[in-house]
Parts: structure tokens; C-alpha cells; sequence
């Protein structure tokens, strides 16, 4: 199974957020659009979504064409999107927010134990990391056959961000996620990787690929193969 973007384009108003732009994610497995912002990796996630249109191109999942399929028929057929913001109900528990999803949240819990001594709390006083665990938190029950996640670790300590993205990479399941730059957590594991840039695809394959050209590139212009990324 695989749900893929063909040469799709999207606008906002006057301008183009996406140029034409064809990536596939493979299911099971991992795939990371990566991207400063501006450069249309959410609006891809949204878009794969149905939770923005497209100006031209298709959305195509499983072999068929979803691209006037409402968001909501596609999560009812297994697609779940964790936006980067508002991706709890802030006026609910920790725990409410749980229930939502499924009436046993142990796996969750498993997942996640921080946010067992969280449960009578408000999501919206939690911190930004503690709202990314719960955001997640919540989607596990529900088995997505396909799962977006825009900036998954975001606000998260290097090791819980090290455990989801761990997590994220065994699920049996289509993930897709939207970073700015490839997670130290994925650097040697398989994951496909599409770097975006101004809405378009300047590169698609192994992460591993990835890391040769930029240490190749590093080291062309003088700088150390295994030093520091360049700022920015």
C-alpha cells in the first residue's frame, strides 16, 4: 500500500504553495518530508490529508485516485493527520482527550508513562512537548493505516524524542513525517526522505543518501564531513 502525491500543486489565494510535486510513501515504513518553513512539506502532509485542495495533480492511495475524497471519508478509511498545532482539545483532560480516541488508554500510557500523572490536567496547560506526547498518544489506539505527523518531537527532551521516533518507525503502518531537518533518531535507520524546497522536490530517496551528499557538499566547501550542520 502506498498513498502518494502526483504531480500535485496547491495555492493559497494568488500564490503556489506546491509546483507540481510527486512523492510516494510505501506502507509499512517511514518517510520524512523535510523542509525550512516555506518550503511546503505541511502543506503536502495537508494535502495528502484532503484538508487542502488541489489547484491540479492527484492524490492517489492504494491505487485509486482519493483527490475528491473529503478529509473525513479518508480518515474514516484509516488516514489520521496530527497537525503541528492545535492537534489536541485544550479544554479537556488529559484524560477526556485519551477516552476520545479509544476506552482503554493503556497503550498510550505504555508509550508515553509522563502523561499518567498528567490525567486530571487540562491538554492546554500542558507544555508543547507534553501536548506532542499526547497528541500521539491519542492516534495509537486508533491503528491509522496511514499516519501524518507534522513535526512529531517538536518541544520533546533528545530521548522521548528518540522513543516516538522509534515508535514511529515500527508501526505497521504508512508514516509520514514533516521535519526541518533529518531527526539524529533516523540517521541509520531506513527511511525514505523527500527534502522540499520553495514547493518543490529538490531531492527523493534513502536517508543514508542523503547524509553522503550533504557531508559530500560540506566537504566541498571546506568544511568538516562530520561537523556541525551549517546555521540556518
Amino acid at each position: 500500500m502506498t498513498i502518494a502525491l502526483r504531480h500535485a500543486r496547491v495555492r493559497y489565494g494568488p500564490l503556489e504553495a506546491l509546483h507540481g510535486i510527486t512523492l510516494a510513501a510505501p506502507s509499512p515504513g517511514l518517510t520524512v518530508l523535510l523542509g525550512r518553513n516555506g518550503s511546503g512539506r505541511t502543506t503536502a502532509l495537508r494535502a495528502l490529508a484532503g484538508t487542502v485542495p488541489l489547484a491540479g495533480g492527484a492524490v492517489v492511495w492504494d491505487g485509486a485516485d482519493v483527490t475528491r475524497m473529503p478529509a473525513f471519508e479518508r480518515a474514516r478509511r484509516g488516514l489520521c493527520l496530527i497537525p503541528e498545532r492545535q492537534a489536541v482539545f485544550g479544554s479537556l483532560t488529559v484524560r477526556e482527550n485519551l477516552e476520545l480516541a479509544a476506552p482503554s488508554y493503556d497503550t498510550a500510557l505504555a508509550a508515553y508513562p509522563r502523561l499518567e500523572p498528567l490525567l486530571a490536567r487540562r491538554a492546554g496547560t500542558l507544555s508543547g512537548g507534553e501536548q506532542r506526547m499526547l497528541a500521539l498518544a491519542r492516534a495509537l489506539p486508533a491503528r491509522a493505516r496511514v499516519l501524518l505527523v507534522d513535526e512529531p518531537a517538536q518541544g520533546m527532551s533528545p530521548a522521548v524524542a528518540t522513543r516516538t521516533y522509534e515508535m514511529l518507525a515500527a508501526l505497521d503502518a504508512c508514516v509520514v513525517v514533516a521535519e526541518q531537518r533529518l531527526p539524529p533518531a533516523l540517521r541509520d535507520r531506513p527511511a525514505l526522505v523527500y527534502e522540499l524546497r520553495r514547493g518543490a522536490v529538490v531531492f527523493g530517496g534513502e536517508a543514508g543518501e542523503l547524509l553522503r551528499r550533504e557531508a559530500a557538499g560540506r566537504a566541498s566547501r571546506g568544511r568538516p564531513a562530520h561537523g556541525p550542520h551549517p546555521p540556518g
